[in-house]
């Protein structure tokens, strides 16, 4: 699994996802079409439809309205001014701060069918009647926090769309939801819009050169649990590609397991790889910076010593509205951080 390999050991599968629901009628429900004609999206007198990462053409009779989407899905289209009914995913505050994953959503005001991995409640999503819902893939073909054992299910209530954020060029999922919100109906040439693309192409340009002219700066993307911690494979991951194609130089984790997302360090080994920069994830799912601090291996390394961490945010909405300031706080911590001595 991408994001979560301590969700990910707590499953047979890695992608068992455990929720329990009812069994549903789905009569007079909407379903979806497996057909590709080649169209990214269209809305026409004939109905609506969306091309999938999975190759897949969602249809309906009109554009959707009642959406439920994965929490940094919601998140994105609300950047581009179409809002959900439901959400899933992690969303409350962390240290009575909007959780990372939120985005500017009002989260109080959606529907939460599950706020942690494994939950997904069939029956209250039934209840939603939706007309769509919308999930990331790390890879495709399995909807992210959408569990495995109920997954059935719940494409059975309505069509699902999955888009792609593993190896691959962020920009790739940042134009698929643009495609996508417009689709929908969001408007990607508001002012606000605009602005969030602006700024966005500002601080490519600002980490461009923060990496040139910190060349040979080495960066390592981590998380961690209790007994391990994790060094990220940057070539699967679409922000760290996208960081790399940018001019900024990673530690190469190397892959663990078949997914490919990590390598796997005791905390023991937790000095494997020389960095000076350390990105930190930030979900509310990560060993959080105190806890981290309680590991004596991790407060050795040079760059903790050296206060060269930034944090990384691993599951950031795919918008412009939401990388923009991602671009920026790296760039600011490259031109920060100095090279170090092992």
């Amino acid at each position: 699994m991408p994001w979560s390999p301590r969700a990910s050991r707590s499953t047979p599968s890695r992608r068992a996802l455990l929720s329990a629901g009812a069994a549903l009628g789905v009569g007079g429900l909407l379903t979806a079409c497996g057909k590709d004609d080649g169209e990214p999206a269209k809305s026409t007198g004939e109905g609506w439809s969306f091309k999938d990462d999975r190759g897949k053409v969602v249809k309906t009779d009109a554009v959707p309205k009642n959406i439920v989407a994965f929490i940094s899905t919601a998140a994105a289209l609300y950047d581009y001014g179409v809002e959900c009914t439901g959400v899933f995913g992690p969303s409350e505050p962390v240290d009575g701060k909007p959780n990372p994953q939120a985005g500017d959503l009002d989260v109080d005001k959606l529907t939460s069918l599950g706020k942690t991995w494994g939950q997904f409640n069939v029956e209250k999503y039934a209840t939603l009647r939706p007309d769509v819902l919308i999930s990331n893939m790390f890879p495709p073909p399995a909807l992210w926090f959408v569990p495995e054992e109920s997954s059935k299910k719940i494409a059975a209530l309505a069509p699902t769309i999955g888009i792609n954020g593993a190896r691959a060029s962020l920009l790739e999922p940042l134009k698929r939801y643009t495609e996508l919100a417009e689709a929908l109906g969001g408007d990607l040439e508001s002012a606000k819009a605009r602005a969030a693309k602006s700024r966005f192409q500002k601080a490519e340009q600002t980490l461009r050169k923060a990496a040139k002219a910190n060349h040979g700066l080495k960066v390592l993307a981590m998380t961690g649990d209790a007994d391990q911690m994790y060094v990220a494979v940057p070539d699967s991951y679409c922000d760290l590609n996208y960081f790399k194609d940018l001019g900024v130089e990673f530690v190469e984790g190397k892959k663990s397991d078949e997914w490919g997302f990590w390598e796997f360090l005791s905390w023991e080994n937790a000095d494997k790889y020389h960095a000076d920069l350390i990105m930190v994830d930030n979900r509310s799912s990560a060993l959080p910076p105190e806890e981290l601090a309680k590991k004596p291996t991790w407060t050795k390394l040079p760059a903790v010593k050296a206060g060269q961490t930034v944090p990384w945010s691993m599951e950031e909405r795919y918008s412009y509205a939401g990388y923009a300031p991602v671009l920026e706080r790296l760039a600011d911590a490259v031109t920060q951080s100095k090279k170090l001595k092992r």
